[in-house]
């Protein structure tokens, strides 16, 4: 009787540790911490994105920054100042920037296989190109959801060359975004002190504006003034 009453709880005992969770136990838990973690979003395709849900909107604009100040007349001066994002797809966005009466200018947000791509497209009042038309440059970062840079590329720098226009050589636009704040669009230039930036309010959406000349639907416009710093 002594030894079965030793012997029994040593062998009750070693069948509970039979069933118990071991060191060696191979069976895992999944949990959140090792569930992998979400493919960062292109910040590129959210910033194309952000702007295509402003398609077919217009807002109202003022210039923020313009330095250094023209000796020379200012086409942007005392003028009204309008964007509408006119035309979207998977690809490119169409947006006509207006001064005034002057619907010269869109500019055209391309997605390419290498990144974004913005050129600006000026007319003349008969929808003929300007001779200075289709300047721009490429992203050569990745940027952010709400600011993309695009150097000036070799393009545009020959034509500015051949029109006398060497002082743009060494522009770099930029766009920015803040979903329902703010547009702005930017032009700077690397070895100068020039830098212009006009802002469209996006919490005031205005009526749509005349189409840029040249545009399919584009409105006959009389006296509207041509010429300028284009480059802007």
């Amino acid at each position: 009787m002594t030894i079965s009453r030793i012997l029994l709880p040593a062998t009750f005992a070693a069948a509970l540790a039979a069933c118990s969770p071991s060191a060696t136990d191979t069976t895992t838990t999944t949990t959140a911490a090792d569930t992998p973690a979400a493919a960062p979003a292109d910040p590129q395709q959210a910033f194309f994105d952000r702007i295509t849900a402003l398609c077919g909107k217009a807002f109202e604009g003022s210039v923020l920054t313009d330095r250094p100040v023209s000796d020379g007349p200012d086409p942007f001066r005392d003028q009204t100042l309008t964007m509408q994002v006119r035309e979207c797809s998977d690809r490119e966005i169409r947006i006509s920037f207006n001064v005034g009466e002057n619907y010269s200018r869109t500019w055209v947000l391309t997605r390419t296989d290498e990144g974004l791509r913005l050129k600006h497209d000026h007319r003349l009042e008969d929808g003929s190109d300007d001779p200075v038309t289709m300047y721009g440059g490429e992203t050569a970062t990745s940027g952010s959801a709400t600011r993309q840079e695009f150097p000036v590329d070799t393009f545009s720098q020959e034509m500015f060359t051949r029109e006398g226009m060497d002082v743009s050589n060494s522009n770099v636009w930029a766009i920015e975004i803040d979903p329902g704040q703010r547009f702005v669009y930017e032009l700077a230039r690397t070895d100068q002190d020039r830098m212009f930036r006009v802002g469209f309010d996006l919490t005031k959406p205005i009526a749509t504006p005349p189409a840029p000349w040249g545009a399919e639907d584009a409105l006959d416009a009389g006296g509207a003034e041509e010429g300028g710093d284009t480059a802007d």
